[in-house]
């Protein structure tokens, strides 16, 4: 609280009994503490333009910029009243996965991102801007609560946290590893001054965004998805490293235009947290759809087996699986493996046997995943034995062109095709337990 604020509430105080009638009566002279703040912010017109006010409390203030879009608007490829329609398909879809967001409004997502003094962690990193977009009734509405002084930071999470606990979620970018710990942090510092952080769910889309593009894209650079995935065009936009910068530079003079690009480069990125959101939804969620690429697919795929969630990765590996895309075999392999979890023996003997028709080049998997399958459960050894060698000569190819040879798994190959010769001949009994690397 600033000297001159106490001096206020002291005041009453510090007046004798005989002069209270006195001052009762000058009482309303004296103008609101609040509106005494208000007028000493330096550059107040500025601020006006910029659509921000101050919010005052215990006599210091920060400012807090907010900007209202119709639901309808459109922010790249989506509109924002899309997000209504990615919720519904959460809901029908009845998937358990990390994004869902079944059971859940609309206005239950916050959708954030801050902006800090350093990138790294720590007690020392400030947090000077809480930056949202959130569904309001028929409008999305970004706020932004700035900190003007660092004196302020007890009023900064004032302000936050009376918006923030009107929402159930976080939506971020990241905010998982750095955003919303440094929050944390912060909110430590000053916790007996503040209310408690709410105790939100999180859905980190950076880590879907790795999931899905780290193969296809160089870097998954938020700024590069919306260019690349979102169609969010920047114009004139200010780099992130430089809001540091920035935001020292504004304490010296307190000109908001300071400032301007870093409250900019915020509003657009919790803008297009919606559409990132809208958008890796409907992917999950409808991947069988044309636009969507067999990278796309097949990382989804190995998302929901990751999950656990076996129907959905054979649907997905098998719209990859039936393409004239070069990954079409790498699907094929892991549709098999689905296939064999389920002991369906036949479907994924199928499949691995389909990868050997008119491909040029089998991975040695393809073979040796058959194999084992025409060994142990279709007594096949003459299959097994042909599948066996197959995949020996393309572990020698490998091995040579790598000019790298494992002794250990030669002799496995070598074990395995004598034991198979024994069986066809009728020689030996199948001898278990070797320990080689088929088992």
């Amino acid at each position: 609280m600033s000297l001159k604020a106490k001096l206020q509430r002291m005041k009453g105080h510090l007046v004798k009994e005989g002069d209270q009638q006195k001052t009762d009566t000058r009482q309303e002279q004296v103008p609101d503490s609040s509106l005494l703040v208000e007028a000493d912010i330096p550059f107040s017109d500025r601020w006006k333009e910029l659509q921000a006010k101050p919010y005052v409390w215990e006599g210091e203030h920060v400012m807090i910029r907010e900007v209202r879009y119709p639901v309808a608007h459109q922010h790249g490829a989506y509109s924002f009243a899309e997000l209504h329609d990615a919720i519904a398909a959460w809901e029908a879809s009845g998937r358990q996965h990390p994004l869902s967001a079944s059971g859940r409004k609309a206005e239950d997502l916050l959708f954030f991102d801050t902006e800090t003094t350093g990138l790294s962690g720590g007690a020392g990193n400030t947090v000077f801007l809480l930056g949202y977009s959130r569904v309001e009734g028929d409008e999305v509405v970004m706020r932004q609560h700035f900190l003007p002084a660092p004196h302020a930071e007890v009023t900064l999470y004032h302000s936050f946290l009376e918006q923030a606990k009107k929402s159930s979620h976080l939506v971020t970018f990241n905010g998982k590893s750095f955003d919303w710990p440094q929050v944390k942090t912060r909110h430590t510092l000053i916790r007996d001054q503040v209310s408690a952080l709410p105790v939100f769910g999180h859905l980190d889309l950076l880590h879907g965004a790795r999931r899905l593009w780290k193969d296809e894209l160089e870097s998954c650079r938020l700024s590069l998805i919306e260019q690349v995935k979102l169609q969010v065009t920047r114009e004139d936009d200010l780099p992130g490293f430089l809001a540091p910068i920035r935001y020292f530079d504004f304490l010296h003079s307190q000109d908001p235009s300071v400032i301007e690009g870093v409250l900019r480069h915020n509003e657009l990125d919790v803008l297009s947290l919606i559409t990132l959101y809208t958008h890796i939804s409907r992917l999950i969620l409808q991947h069988e759809h044309e636009d969507v690429s067999c990278e796309e697919c097949f990382a989804i795929a190995r998302w929901y087996d990751a999950l656990g969630d076996q129907e959905a990765a054979i649907q997905a590996y098998a719209f990859v699986a039936d393409s004239e895309h070069p990954w079409n075999v790498r699907a094929k392999l892991a549709l098999g493996q689905l296939y064999k979890k389920q002991k369906d023996w036949r479907r994924a003997l199928h499949i691995w046997e389909s990868c050997m028709q008119g491909t040029r080049f089998v991975p040695e998997e393809i073979y040796i995943e058959a194999a084992k399958l025409c060994e142990h459960q279709f007594k096949d050894w003459e299959k097994a034995l042909s599948y066996t060698r197959k995949a020996y000569e393309q572990w020698k190819q490998r091995s040579s062109l790598l000019r790298q040879k494992n002794r250990a798994e030669a002799q496995a190959y070598e074990k395995r095709i004598t034991r198979l010769e024994q069986k066809l001949s009728g020689a030996v009994e199948e001898v278990d337990g070797m320990g080689s690397l088929f088992f």
